[in-house]
């Protein structure tokens, strides 16, 4: 494959911390990379300096002379006197923009619901970002480089973005180097990761699940690496003590060779991790919505536009939903569809039009809110003195630890524990407010997305705790990995007042927003039932029911959801089990990769045969609709 860029000897610094040290690497056609590592260890750096947008402190990078590069910046770099057609096509006329079916497609993803004549100093910072990156994707670029391009893109946005440039280029063309948190986003456009991290950069074959399990067996290398050198440090320390006492010296080259092994122990790389925090006693009842209405000029202010194009006032519709002890819910939706206002409406900040909110006696919720706002009043103190203010001393599981210590199980040094909370960066604010809202044993946890500026380990050591937090969860995020991972089931927000649960999940939601169509299932008045799995028009893998079943019919639909959800009850359990075999496992030392992928063999055919059960009993399902 032909060069089309690169680095040789790349050296950056920032002041006295050295970001880059010596790095050489390179882009050749059909590379897909994703650049993944903690927040501060050089992502967006490499990428500004590969783009050629700075200079390193030595080193040089190279191209070829005809390699054009096109660059999205994680800052606004739009001109906000422009209007939206201006800043996206430059003066080009309508008929030679819209005769281009590349454009009309990058058009037709991320800006159809933007107003064409409006200024852009007038749109929100998420269509700022999609205006952005429809003015990159309409260029015919060699090279793609982009930092964060999901920020402030939904579900289906992502998806969108993924499809176009896996589509984009054919599969020796072209090269794209991607910086983003969002790991499905990773896995589905990248065929190479580079971890940055500690001045250096590695590279790894596949997406984001390859490079964890690459990272996985290096992490075990290593660590047998540092058995055997903890065990010669212990023979040599060990011989130095020994012989005579009047022996006051040993051979130079023995003291040597044992200072060398010690000085060659690694600085500890963050691990943070945390177990489940005592919370409040749940009582049975927790939080309920019922027939609930909320007009949108009697909340916010201002008209809403549904799926169809028409403007409308209502933002909720006679929704219920009912949250169940330890329950853990993903919302996902369009930018607007009200997944903050629900969350808000849930929390009792906003008080329903019409319907009822009911409230358990013992819930105790806490908010993390988009912007982390809350930390606004406690800017001037420092890391250690905000957790100290909610408790000095903290249970975790059987053990009471002191905010230090606390503390630094979520990634702060003993150092950055005395910065004060205004100098944080973005992903430390984030981290440093969810903690601060864990130690205050709330029993209901509300996560508006939670994974903006955090990077991927830092996600792993969050989802950590979010998997064993015992309380009941509510998460809206675009992270459709992340909520994969910590919630047990998701609702749409389709934008027409309603609230649907999606038993396919997050690829069901995409389905239905392809489809332009909401199949709910029916609850006790009338309205849609979030909490039970919905049965769609067609059942994958059958071939449908006539709406006018026999009554023989439907006794036989019964049995079959009863017998199905009691296989399905047993499935679950037994996946709790093989989750508990594997965590166990994979503590021991030296990790046991064989006994690892037996567990994982197991879970993957388990949860094949949960698929094969689900897609039975939304057949089954279809027939009493």
């Amino acid at each position: 494959m032909a060069h089309l860029l690169g680095g040789e000897n790349i050296t950056m610094s920032y002041g006295t911390r050295t970001i880059l040290n010596g790095v050489s690497l390179g882009i050749d056609q059909g590379d897909r990379i994703g650049v993944v590592g903690r927040n501060g260890d050089g992502k967006s750096t490499l990428m500004r300096l590969l783009a050629q947008r700075s200079t390193p402190d030595d080193g040089r990078i190279t191209s070829r002379r005809d390699v054009s590069v096109g660059f999205l910046d994680q800052s606004d770099v739009l001109d906000s006197t422009l209007d939206v057609g201006t800043a996206i096509v430059g003066d080009a006329a309508d008929h030679e923009w819209a005769s281009n079916p590349k454009i009309r497609d990058v058009m037709g993803g991320l800006v159809s619901d933007v107003d064409w004549h409006a200024a852009v100093g007038d749109l929100s910072g998420g269509q700022r970002r999609r205006v952005a990156l429809a003015k990159l994707l309409i260029a015919d670029d060699d090279v793609l480089m982009l930092d964060e391009p999901t920020n402030h893109l939904d579900v289906e946005g992502v998806a969108w973005l993924a499809r176009h440039l896996k589509q984009r280029w054919r599969a020796n063309d072209g090269g794209m180097l991607v910086v983003t948190h969002d790991r499905w986003f990773l896995d589905e456009v990248c065929s190479r990761t580079w971890e940055v991290h500690d001045g250096l950069v590695e590279a790894f074959d596949g997406g984001y699940a390859a490079y964890v399990l690459a990272r996985a067996e290096r992490d075990r290398a290593a660590a047998v690496a540092e058995n055997k050198r903890q065990q010669l440090v212990k023979k040599e320390l060990a011989w130095l003590r020994r012989g005579p006492p009047a022996r006051t010296s040993k051979p130079k080259f023995r003291i040597d060779a044992a200072n060398a092994i010690i000085a060659d122990e690694p600085e500890p790389r963050d691990t943070p991790s945390l177990r489940a925090m005592a919370t409040s006693r749940l009582g049975k009842d927790v939080l309920d919505l019922e027939n609930v209405s909320l007009d949108y000029n009697g909340s916010e202010g201002g008209t809403v536009t549904n799926t169809a194009g028409t403007v409308r006032n209502e933002l909720f519709s006679n929704i219920t939903l009912r949250l169940a002890p330890g329950e853990r819910v993903g919302l996902v939706g369009v930018n607007g569809a009200g997944k903050t206002t629900l969350l808000r409406l849930l929390n009792g900040e906003v008080e329903p039009t019409s319907g009822r909110r009911k409230r358990g006696k013992t819930v105790r919720t806490a908010v993390l809110s988009q912007d982390v706002h809350e930390l606004d009043e406690v800017a001037h103190k420092r890391v250690i003195e905000v957790v100290e203010q909610e408790k000095r001393v903290i249970t975790v599981g059987n053990k009471e630890l002191t905010a230090s210590q606390l503390v630094e199980q979520l990634g702060f040094t003993n150092q950055r524990q005395w910065t004060k909370v205004s100098e944080l960066s973005g992903g430390e604010r984030r981290r440093l407010q969810l903690l601060r809202l864990l130690v205050g044993e709330p029993n209901v946890l509300m996560l508006d997305e939670p994974t903006n500026d955090l990077d991927t380990d830092t996600l792993a050591a969050v989802e950590d705790v979010l998997d064993s937090w015992p309380g009941t969860l509510v998460v809206v995020s675009h992270d459709r990995y992340l909520l994969e991972r910590v919630t047990d089931h998701q609702l749409a927000l389709l934008g027409d007042g309603k609230v649907q649960a999606l038993p396919g999940g997050v690829e069901q939601y995409l389905q239905l927003r392809e489809g332009g169509t909401s199949n709910a299932q029916a609850g006790p008045g009338g309205q849609e039932s979030p909490t039970a799995p919905m049965a769609p028009t067609s059942a994958p893998g059958g071939s449908g029911q006539d709406a006018g079943a026999s009554e023989g019919d439907k006794r036989a639909a019964r049995k079959d959801i009863a017998r199905i959800e009691r296989q399905l009850t047993k499935l679950t359990e037994a996946g709790t089990k093989l989750h508990a075999q594997m965590a166990e496992v994979s503590q021991q030392e030296p990790l046991d990769l064989s006994r690892l992928e037996e567990l994982n063999a197991r879970l993957r055919e388990l949860e094949a045969e949960q698929g094969r059960l689900e897609d039975e009993w939304l057949t089954a399902a279809e027939v009493l609709s």
